[in-house]
Formats: C-alpha cells, sequence, structure tokens
C-alpha cells in the first residue's frame, strides 16, 4: 500500500468518524438548542436615550484648552482676553514643570476667570460696534438697525440677531422656547440700560445691552464645552 493510498483511508475514515460522532441522538435534530433562562440574568442597565441628551452619549464634557478657547474668543468677538496668556496655568494650561497634562474638566476657577474675559472682551467689542455705520460689519449687532433706544428694535430683528449670535458663539442657533426666553433677556437689559445717564456718550445703554447678551453666550456651556 503506497503512502498516498494510506493517507486518503486514513482521511476517509476520520470523515467517517466524525459523521458518526455528531449525529443526532434520536429526538433531537442539529437545530436544537436549549433556550435560555433569563430569568436570573442580571438587570441590564441601558444607555441613555440621545434625544433625552442634546444628541450626546458617552464620554462626559470637557471643556475648551487655553489655545482653544483663545482662538475661539478671537474669532467670535474680533479680539483678544488681555489676561489669557497671564492666567493660563490656573486656567488649566500645562506648564511641564509641575504640571504635564492639559485641564479639560470644567470646573469654578476656570468659570470664574472666563467670566472676567468675557465682560472685557464683549463689553470693548460692543463699544466698537457703536461707531461701525455699516451694521453688517458689527460685531453684535450686524442684523438690527442703529438706534439709540433698542427698547425701540422690533422683535423680529431681535430675534434674528439672536439666531446669528448664537450660531457665530455655539454653532448652533436658538429656536423654539429658549430663542423666545433669550429675546426677553435682551429686552430686559435694554429697558434696564435705557435711563441710566452715561459719563462721556448718550448711546452707551447700546453696549451694555448687547455687550450683556455676549457675555451671557460666553460663559454658556455650549461656548466652552464639547
Amino acid at each position: 500500500m503506497t503512502s498516498t493510498l494510506r493517507s486518503t483511508l486514513l482521511g476517509a475514515a476520520l470523515c467517517v468518524f466524525a459523521l458518526g460522532c455528531n449525529k443526532p441522538k434520536p429526538g433531537e435534530t442539529p437545530a436544537d438548542l436549549t433556550p435560555v433562562d433569563m430569568g436570573n440574568h442580571p438587570p441590564l442597565t441601558h444607555l441613555p436615550d440621545p434625544d433625552d441628551q442634546g444628541g450626546h452619549v458617552g464620554r462626559a464634557p470637557r471643556r475648551l484648552t487655553v489655545a482653544q478657547l483663545k482662538a475661539s474668543i478671537q474669532i467670535t468677538t474680533g479680539r483678544q482676553w488681555s489676561q489669557i496668556d497671564n492666567l493660563a496655568t490656573s486656567l488649566g494650561q500645562a506648564d511641564y514643570a509641575l504640571i504635564n497634562t492639559e485641564s479639560t474638566v470644567p470646573n469654578m476657577v476656570f468659570t470664574k476667570f472666563l467670566e472676567d474675559g468675557a465682560r472685557e472682551v464683549c463689553l470693548a467689542a460692543a463699544l466698537n460696534d457703536l461707531g461701525v455705520a455699516d451694521a453688517g460689519a458689527r460685531v453684535l449687532s450686524p442684523l438690527v438697525p442703529t438706534a439709540s433706544d433698542l427698547t425701540t428694535l422690533a422683535d423680529a430683528d431681535v430675534r434674528n440677531n439672536m439666531v446669528y449670535l448664537s450660531t457665530r458663539f455655539w454653532g448652533e442657533p436658538l429656536a423654539g422656547p429658549e430663542l423666545d426666553k433669550w429675546v426677553t433677556a435682551f429686552k430686559a437689559l435694554a429697558n434696564a440700560t435705557k435711563n441710566i445717564v452715561p459719563p462721556a456718550t448718550a448711546v452707551a445703554p447700546r453696549q451694555q445691552a448687547w455687550g450683556g447678551i455676549c457675555v451671557a453666550l460666553m460663559t454658556d456651556p455650549r461656548f466652552f464645552t464639547y
């Protein structure tokens, strides 16, 4: 018997043996499966519904790094927070001497300093807008007409400008009841500043109202977290 024939016969025998071992027992079929008893299964924790969390599910929100924050402020307001470099370490930037990891966790120190910076850049941007005759060239109020009395602005103009600003600062437009709340907040600011007697100019209320909205947009988590 040659080695080739011996190998062929051995392979055939193994095949028959395997088929015999896998032959179904009486009353069973190869497709029968034993059902799994789920009665004693531990409780399952379902993933959160993204629709209930603004479309997000998974990791906790992170905030912008100092470099990202610096770029975002420049893009949205056209100017820079003068103290951001001096406060970089306090804001979470690594110094690679004592701290070698950039902090991206929102905390009270970060939000406190950001509020200070928002006041600086927002009021400066609003003040600069006062001297811009072309409405389209303004940073904070390009979609409303020039008016020394902001309480006379039409609601439709204020709404359009709010949608523009929220898209500029957050990358998503205000809509629905939330948009209504922001319009109401602007009108409250306009009324509150209407009778202020400024020391140097009679149009300061325009600065404070739109500047206040800018501060609110910049200190909202949608500006500095992702």
